[in-house]
């Protein structure tokens, strides 16, 4: 799995934070998602996939 996120389009709602706290982070200024594991293992792909469906803004991909 490998993902990939828009910090462009990020609003900081944080949810993706909430179900993966190992894979996504916020940025301190202003919210927005930081990506801390780009290639996390199968072992969270339950987390990373509710977070990406949670994401008010569809920031983050997945594949």
């Amino acid at each position: 799995m490998r993902i990939e996120i828009d910090k462009d389009l990020c609003c900081g709602a944080g949810t993706c934070v909430l179900f993966a706290p190992d894979v996504f982070d916020q940025d301190d200024e202003d919210g927005t998602v930081i990506l801390l594991d780009a290639t996390p293992g199968d072992e969270r792909r339950a987390a990373v996939e509710k977070a990406a469906e949670g994401c008010p803004t569809a920031v983050i991909s997945i594949t």
